[in-house]
């Protein structure tokens, strides 16, 4: 029997990018701020900083990624308090913090949250008619499972 979680009307939204995707992130952000500003915003700190500064956007910021932001906003998906997230990555770019990332998209996979890790992938996301609404998604049945 599988368990379920309601995104509500409002979602929860984290928004991360790395130095050399930002300005993918804040051109995609220019063009959806009348509907990011419909929902709850968290993001890491430099990140956060950036959408206020530019759009006016109300964003909770964490600490920056390598100075463990990512690890807080898994947490937050973790426990629930975290929606949608998109985290506009460089692949291509070694990052000091590799196993952080790979870890917050782990926790995103597991906890079947979306993800849109490039612009179209979060066009497409941000645009679905789901986005509108309130929407129940399935959670893990993990029980009692040791690893």
């Amino acid at each position: 029997m599988s368990r379920q979680q309601a995104m509500e009307q409002v979602k929860k939204i984290a928004l991360i990018a790395h130095d050399n995707k930002k300005q993918d992130l804040l051109a995609w952000a220019e063009f959806n701020k009348g509907l990011l500003a419909q929902h709850q915003l968290c993001a890491t700190e430099t990140t956060g900083k950036l959408l206020e500064r530019q759009f006016g956007l109300t964003v909770t910021k964490f600490r920056s990624g390598p100075l463990g932001g990512d690890q807080q906003i898994g947490a937050k998906i973790a426990e629930g308090e975290i929606d949608f997230l998109i985290f506009f990555w460089d692949p291509l770019e070694p990052h000091p913090h590799d196993p952080d990332v790979k870890a917050l998209l782990r926790l995103a996979v597991v906890w079947n949250i979306p993800i849109a890790c490039n612009r179209a992938s979060a066009d497409f996301m941000i645009s679905s008619p789901l986005m509108s609404g309130a929407y129940r998604r399935f959670l893990p049945e993990y029980g009692d499972a040791k690893t």
